[in-house]
């Protein structure tokens, strides 16, 4: 079991280094290689990516890959050798109705955990240890999505293999959430943004968090904590709004 543990161990961590590597080279290539005005994006950082930067953010999140991965293997071997997990592969063991329900609820979860301890890592006992080197390039690029500390990749890695215990997800729903998380956070830290101003001030968009709100966060530290929604921010008082101007 120890050998199997390890080799999916290993094997995760090279799929999560790759998946990130590829999908932020992609988005950084798009953006910031031909012009994210070709896309119709709003470009929110005055500085260009500086290679130092990106080369440490890489590191860090090559570093984070291995950490994330043994906590992602132990909930993968627990479903596929043993079957102790509440992931199931049939719509009709739940109905699709509990299917869309359960993506919504882990993103819901996933959304108010994130804000406290995002919140609690900025505090300045934990922030130097925690949280300084997501924060190390004042300006974030699509390579800053997962760039973390070791500390901060412990506190976040844990949070989804342990739901998957807790409460029945569809592997459907849980490949889609993670492509969710994947995608949102390099557009978020890609400093552009592209969804429409129309879509940013609506019904749908005006509650979600974007490259605009999010870029926000890197400038003034103390405000934009959420993951995906801006619930908690606004509840809690932390949640801002850049003025045009900061927005350009």
């Amino acid at each position: 079991m120890l050998l199997y543990f390890v080799l999916i161990t290993l094997a995760l961590t090279l799929i999560i280094a790759a998946r990130y590597i590829v999908l932020s080279g992609l988005a950084h290539w798009l953006l910031w290689g031909r012009g994210g005005e070709r896309l119709n994006a709003r470009r929110l950082n005055r500085e260009r990516p500086m290679r130092a930067a990106i080369r440490e953010e890489v590191r860090l999140s090559l570093i984070a890959s291995a950490i994330h991965a043994p906590f992602a293997a132990a909930a993968l071997m627990a479903w596929w050798r043993y079957g102790e997990t509440q992931i199931y592969t049939n719509v009709s063991d739940y109905g699709w109705p509990y299917l869309v329900f359960s993506l919504f609820a882990y993103l819901a979860i996933q959304d108010a955990y994130y804000y406290w301890a995002h919140r609690a890592m900025h505090h300045p006992r934990a922030f130097r240890v925690m949280h300084a080197g997501h924060h190390r390039a004042r300006h974030p690029t699509p390579f800053s999505s997962f760039a973390f500390d070791p500390a901060e990749a412990l506190v976040t890695a844990w949070l989804l293999p342990a739901l998957v215990f807790v409460i029945p997800i569809h592997i459907g729903a849980l490949l889609a959430l993670v492509t969710i998380m994947t995608l949102a956070s390099i557009l978020n830290h890609s400093g552009w943004e592209v969804m429409p101003r129309r879509f940013l001030e609506g019904p749908i968009g005006r509650h979600l968090i974007t490259a605009t709100h999010h870029s926000h966060h890197h400038i003034r530290f103390n405000a934009n904590y959420g993951l995906y929604f801006r619930f908690w921010d606004r509840l809690m008082g932390t949640d801002a709004w850049p003025s045009r101007t900061e927005r350009r």
